[in-house]
């Protein structure tokens, strides 16, 4: 069971890059338009849209990654409870 937690808490991980990458690409014009950017865009929109639904926007500044973000914490301290819990 440690074994699985560690492999999905690491792949959490990774897609937690993934998505800071993505985030950081708005700020360079024309990045998500590269190669890169829309294998990022394929793999970050998916999660990222739930969010900005409900999550409003102050001003120009979207938020929703940061409630995102978050969620991924607790999945992750999940994954780490239910480790403790059964293993």
């Amino acid at each position: 069971m440690n074994m699985i937690v560690g492999i999905l808490a690491t792949l959490i991980q990774y897609y937690s890059f993934a998505l800071i990458i993505y985030i950081l690409m708005s700020w360079f014009p024309n990045s998500r338009e590269t190669g890169i950017g829309q294998f990022l865009a394929r793999i970050c929109e998916p999660y990222l849209e739930p969010f900005r639904r409900f999550v409003p926007a102050l001003g120009m500044i979207d938020i929703s990654p940061i409630v995102a973000f978050f969620v991924l914490r607790l999945a992750t301290g999940g994954l780490q409870q239910l480790a403790l819990w059964f293993g």
